[in-house]
């Protein structure tokens, strides 16, 4: 065998199978395939200048790289199992606590010391929640801001470059079975190994889907997340994110019944695009620096959507509705809210006359052109409810971006080792569907590491 170990993917969930494999293996062989950059080489070209909309890079550096999605987020880690994903399902709500109170405190020593840890324990704002059909859910946050949590992976790759081997730009186009491990094609070789840890994130889910359906490795469809971001100052929201900096709220709208949350947060941030298998979404990032921080502040608003048979493919409906903004608006369409009741499209001269200046280029549209009703209904409800424990929300100026879409890879069946159906072959992180979070795919590496070590 090359290796006694091949990791796929160089986000969270495989960074932290590497590091814990070294820190009590060392003599191991241990590679990296990952299909992005090296974190130095991961420039975004949208300077806002001469750049200003996705050109659609080969490999998006915001997408994938060494860090993963991950690495130019806010650098939230929600430690929590209301959230984040379904770990704690398949390994314990103990153990699931556990490995990221563990992932804090390695992104504590790497370089996030000093970074606040929020939570929502004994706040004031739970009842304030729901007093008005709001529901709070418990969490502590740890949030590093997009430049401490760079620091905190240029730390980790500077820990684990020689002792494991990185192969960047390098995208493994097959898993093989063969006697006594794994064989992984490349253009460039074909490597093998003993255990091979797939951690490949939400960019990597078409190839997943296609190794699981070459391997036959059961599966099941997943939900995706339709919804847009909403920008607005900050003041707004300053109570809530001040004390709690991520607040996830859940309401349950009165028209359909259906659920609409809070998602990714950023006081004083900004808005960005995000390229998804070369369509064009929204996300939103947030800084520790008090000189890169701005006046206003973002988070998504998500409407789940699960389907029932005979419809299984629930990333491909989240791919129309995203394609369909990206066809009116030539990518992220941006409306007010007010023009949206009022049924009228935003223009750039409505937005010349706002009171609030957009982080983002954005081309001004008219949104419902592109949600379903349904979805549109319910977001406009929740930003109504959001209103009463956050004045303010739902101003005339208070921005919408869309459309912001989760893609959650279909759920890879997989035992409490998080192995598949061939001994070790692991399946982790966002990859897996299982988990959907930084804490949660970085708890997931830990495991598999421990896994692998103990036998």
């Amino acid at each position: 065998m090359n290796y006694d170990v091949i990791i796929i993917g160089a986000g969270p969930g495989g960074i932290f199978a590497a590091y814990e494999l070294m820190q009590h293996r060392p003599e191991l062989k241990v590679a990296v395939f990952e299909a992005g950059h090296a974190l130095d080489k991961r420039k975004c070209p949208i300077d806002g200048d001469k750049v200003k909309t996705c050109i659609g890079c080969k490999s998006c550096s915001i997408m994938s790289g060494f860090g993963g999605a991950g690495a130019f987020s806010d650098g939230k880690y929600n430690i929590t199992n209301d959230f984040g994903g379904t770990l704690y399902e398949y390994i314990g709500k103990k153990q699931a606590m556990d490995l990221m109170h563990y992932v804090d405190e390695i992104n504590m020593r790497f370089g996030g010391a000093g970074c606040k840890l929020y939570t929502t324990a004994g706040t004031k704002f739970k009842t304030l929640c729901i007093q008005n059909d709001l529901h709070l859910l418990d969490a502590s946050v740890r949030h590093l801001g997009t430049d401490i949590n760079y620091v905190v992976l240029e730390n980790l790759h500077a820990h684990l470059k020689d002792k494991v081997e990185f192969f960047f730009d390098t995208m493994v186009e097959t898993v093989e079975i063969i006697d006594g491990g794994y064989e992984v094609r490349t253009k460039d070789g074909t490597y093998t190994c003993e255990k091979c840890v797939v951690s490949v994130g939400r960019i990597g889910s078409k190839w997943m889907e296609k190794v699981c359906k070459e391997l036959r490795i059961p599966t099941k469809s997943n939900r995706v997340d339709i919804g847009v971001r909403v920008e607005l100052p900050a003041t707004v929201f300053a109570h809530l994110t001040d004390e709690l900096y991520e607040s996830k709220i859940v309401y349950r709208t009165e028209t359909y019944g259906d659920k609409v949350r809070t998602f990714c947060m950023n006081p004083r941030g900004a808005v960005v695009n995000e390229n998804t298998n070369g369509i064009i979404t929204v996300n939103g990032h947030s800084y520790e620096d008090p000189a890169m921080q701005t006046e206003n502040t973002n988070f998504a608003l998500l409407v789940s959507k699960h389907f029932s048979e005979p419809f299984k493919d629930s990333n491909g409906y989240g791919e129309s509705i995203a394609r369909l903004s990206n066809m009116l608006g030539g990518g992220v369409i941006v409306q007010r809210f007010g023009d949206l009741i009022r049924g009228r499209r935003s223009t750039h001269d409505r937005m010349k006359d706002a009171f609030i200046t957009p982080t983002l280029q954005a081309t001004p549209g008219d949104l419902s052109l592109v949600l379903p009703m349904r979805i549109l209904d319910s977001i406009i409800e929740m930003i109504y409810a959001l209103d009463k424990v956050a004045p303010g929300t739902a101003n005339n100026d208070t921005l919408l971006y869309g459309v912001e879409v989760k893609f959650y890879n279909m759920e890879v069946e997989v035992n409490e080792r998080l192995e598949s159906c061939y001994p070790g072959l692991y399946i982790i992180g966002d990859g897996s569907g299982i988990t959907h979070s930084l804490s949660h795919a970085s708890a997931s590496g830990v495991h598999v590491a421990r896994d692998i070590i103990g036998r």
